[in-house]
């Protein structure tokens, strides 16, 4: 059992997902061990960022798990998101792989594109962020205002826009290069620049002013 390889001298971090999952699970069913239950929990819902995206309550109606499991299960992995929502740890926000670490925890597991922004000072020191739509980005729901609002409240000198790509392709559509292209000239007027629009992947990003678009 990985609990007892552990304590035998075993690092966890070369423990599988299913190991993992079968320590915080503690017991299997009457019919299964918890090794063999952790394998299914992860089979029915696609791995683990299956399991994150499952509700509680689905997770818990699975046989052997029930509430008490399913609630040390998401509170496990909500600790694991944590580590990368400290915004404390990300302080300057100077290069897309920067964006892409800060957002990482928000998009695991999302089946739907998530517009953000980061509101930057002059010294490129977080000020804000801000989910704006969720959706197929498009003219009607990504709109200059929405995005300079708050930039303008917080007396931002900078944005980073950035939104993921569910499907894990992160070349950009037409949509995103034009959206991109109306919200730099909308920040020119404004005096607001646009630094960067990351496209984000749950393994990789892309960045179009790296790659040309802007």
């Amino acid at each position: 059992m990985p609990l007892q390889r552990c304590i035998a001298g075993e690092e966890i971090k070369n423990l599988s997902d299913s190991d993992l999952l079968a320590i915080i699970l503690g017991t299997g069913s009457r019919t299964e061990n918890v090794i063999d239950l952790a394998s299914e929990i992860l089979k029915h819902f696609g791995g683990i960022a299956g399991v994150s995206c499952s509700g509680i309550r689905e997770l818990a109606q699975r046989r052997g798990i029930g509430l008490r499991k399913a609630i040390r299960i998401h509170a496990a992995l909500e600790l694991g998101k944590r580590i990368f929502s400290n915004n404390e740890a990300v302080v300057v926000i100077d290069s897309p792989e920067k964006v892409w670490k800060f957002f990482l925890h928000d998009i695991i597991g999302s089946k739907q594109e998530e517009f953000k922004v980061l509101i930057l000072n002059n010294k490129n020191h977080l000020l804000k962020k801000k989910t704006v739509s969720m959706g197929t980005i498009s003219e009607a729901i990504v709109h200059p205002r929405e995005i300079f609002r708050d930039a303008i409240r917080e007396s931002g000198s900078s944005i980073v826009i950035a939104h993921n790509h569910p499907s894990g392709i992160l070349t950009p559509s037409s949509e995103d290069i034009e959206t991109t292209k109306r919200l730099m000239e909308a920040g020119k007027i404004i005096g607001i620049e646009l630094l960067d629009h990351v496209i984000l992947g749950e393994s990789s990003f892309l960045s179009l002013r790296e790659a040309g678009y802007m």
